[in-house]
């Protein structure tokens, strides 16, 4: 009876054995699935704002972790991929926040080459209203294709604005409190690519899988 139970016990441990590891497995190779899809989503959404960019996978560990609440939006770190021809940096994409949406925050990936020229621009997430505020979404209206090959001048620029504010984007009708937030989100951004040359010698920080 004893050596009965001994060889069940024995069976059932293998098994349980077995399953654990067909788990780990199953688990890792799931892992490894949802990163791709998460570097791939990634990399499509960069290609948007940068339509050269496309193919070029190398972007995703060319990338600065930065942190200023007043400039990127938020106090937690913000990333900024490079984009380089020949050595040189040619276009930084920035990932920020806009603070005050009618809703919350706006987030924002912007394209800014270093001479303050904006590339592109696009809004990653936001709970603006629906009908009003979310034109700020390609897909509902291409106010946000407005940015493209806008120049900041300076940090105090003042066309850098929606029009009821003094400046040359257009605001929605009875939402202009969200324009103005992805505006203000865009332009601090090249501020503060303005303000810190040394990103594009900065080593990496961010990679791939981040």
């Amino acid at each position: 009876m004893l050596k009965f139970v001994s060889k069940n016990a024995l069976i059932l441990g293998v098994a349980a054995v077995s399953c654990v590891l067909a788990v780990a497995v199953v688990n890792e190779l799931t892992l490894q699935e949802i990163a791709h899809q998460q570097e791939q989503n990634k990399l499509r959404t960069l290609v948007e704002v940068l339509p050269e960019l496309k193919g070029n996978t190398e972007i995703l560990a060319n990338c600065v972790l930065a942190q200023d609440a007043q400039l990127l939006g938020k106090a937690a770190e913000q990333r900024i991929y490079r984009y380089q021809q020949d050595g040189q940096v040619k276009a930084y994409l920035v990932e920020t926040t806009a603070p005050d949406g009618y809703s919350g925050n706006i987030e924002v990936l912007a394209a800014i080459s270093p001479e303050l020229k904006i590339l592109g621009v696009r809004v990653l997430a936001h709970k603006e209203t629906p009908g009003l505020g979310d034109k700020i979404e390609l897909k509902r209206n291409p106010w946000i294709l407005s940015f493209a090959d806008k120049v900041l001048s300076s940090a105090t620029d003042k066309s850098f604005a929606v029009k009821k504010d003094g400046g040359q984007f257009d605001q929605f009708a009875g939402a202009t409190i969200t324009p103005r937030a992805v505006v203000k989100a865009v332009k601090n951004a090249a501020v503060y690519i303005q303000q810190h040359p040394e990103l594009a010698q900065q080593p990496a920080t961010c990679g791939a899988a981040q």
